[in-house]
């Protein structure tokens, strides 16, 4: 069955919805209740790990060999380290970003008492104090601090407030929906995944398609701090696509147009079938792509395969230009994306092998090219 068509209304106000959510990793029990929500509006049975992440399983023709999709729900932040005396805090951040891009941003705080709003700035923040020290500072987390806007001159102050070592500080995503279709917002890494996991589950619902074995539609809350997909899979899934973000910079071959398909990363090379499968369905379904190794990068896979998790792994990618930073992309590619998983969820399992957890070389995988030159190299060998 061809690629369906998305709703990019649909997709696009999802985006919305989750981006208003703050949901830094370990704050995520608001998002984990909105995702869960909306995926039982659209029909979805769902349930959650202790912790919150996230399985709704789509049933298909077969349970064995099922197939998964997983995206996370959350994002990047801060967490507070320390009260200063002169009444500002002091922030380590939760995921991996610079604070570069940290500061000037408009956050907020959680506490036991409430929330309050602030602001992170550098600690010469005033060029009419500091002249051009304010050019020259060193760029860095101990070289920012948050500004508390309530009454907070000093540890004590902060502490009436009921703002405590450890608390989570979220960043506003300041998001912007441009009518030439790009998007630019903190947080689309992964926000943006999971709006077009729900889109491709819209499109599949509303067309009423069948898939050929189950669908399992995964959701996790701990991939920025490197835990991911470790602990949500179970045995029937034999392969899994993980949607997250690509990195459209000097040096790479990402896009913010179509889909990036993700070769490598950090960890080494993706599924080398399933990924093949992928790129030609892009072909055979004329949804625009590109491929990229990225090298400072992991996800959910990596996790997944960490934990001993023995599935086949991919990555499909939304190109984003300054990714954990001011980051934009371009709803061609989410829409690419979402025509692109609802093209494999209806696609044919190739690999019959894979509904067992071991089997013998019967059925197992070919990859001709290594063959090829195996028997070359055979046939050269001097004869006895």
């Amino acid at each position: 069955m061809p690629r369906l068509s998305i709703d990019s209304h649909y997709l696009t106000d999802q985006l919305k919805a989750l981006l208003r959510i703050p949901s830094p990793t370990g704050y995520t029990d608001t998002v984990v209740r909105h995702v869960t929500q909306e995926l039982q509006r659209l029909g979805l049975e769902v349930e959650l790990t202790r912790r919150g992440a996230i399985r709704a399983v789509r049933q298909g023709s077969r349970r064995a060999s099922a197939r998964a999709i997983v995206g996370h729900v959350d994002t990047l932040g801060a967490q507070v380290k320390n009260l200063k005396a002169n009444g500002r805090l002091e922030l380590v951040p939760i995921g991996h970003w610079s604070a570069r891009f940290a500061e000037g941003a408009r956050s907020t705080i959680f506490s036991e008492k409430g929330s309050y709003r602030g602001t992170i700035l550098p600690l010469k923040a005033s060029g009419h104090t500091f002249n051009e020290e304010v050019d020259t500072a060193p760029v860095g987390w101990p070289h920012v601090e948050l500004r508390v806007d309530a009454l907070s001159r000093d540890r004590e102050e902060l502490g009436r407030l009921g703002i405590e070592v450890g608390d989570t500080v979220a960043i506003d995503p300041q998001p912007e929906f441009l009518d030439n279709g790009y998007i630019v917002s903190r947080h689309l890494d992964d926000k943006a995944g999971v709006a077009v996991m729900l889109a491709a589950i819209e499109a599949l619902e509303r067309e009423k398609t069948v898939t050929p074995v189950d669908m399992h539609w995964l959701f996790t809350i701990a991939e920025e701090v490197g835990v991911g997909a470790a602990s949500i899979l179970t045995p029937d899934i034999a392969s899994m696509i993980a949607i997250d973000n690509g990195t459209t910079a000097p040096g790479q071959n990402s896009s913010e147009f179509g889909v990036t398909i993700a070769m490598a990363d950090q960890t080494g090379p993706f599924d080398y079938h399933l990924t093949k499968k992928l790129v030609r369905l892009c072909q055979e379904e004329d949804i625009r792509y590109q491929k990229d190794v990225f090298r400072y990068y992991r996800s959910d896979s990596a996790s997944a395969l960490e934990a001993g998790h023995d599935v086949r792994t991919a990555l499909i990618t939304f190109g984003v230009d300054a990714s954990h930073g001011w980051e934009r992309i371009h709803i061609h590619a989410l829409r690419s994306l979402a025509e692109l998983v609802t093209a494999y969820a209806t696609a044919p399992v190739e690999i019959t092998r894979d509904r067992n957890v071991h089997a013998g070389i019967e059925g197992f995988t070919r990859q001709p090219l290594a063959e090829a030159a195996q028997e070359l190299a055979e046939d050269s060998e001097p004869a006895e």
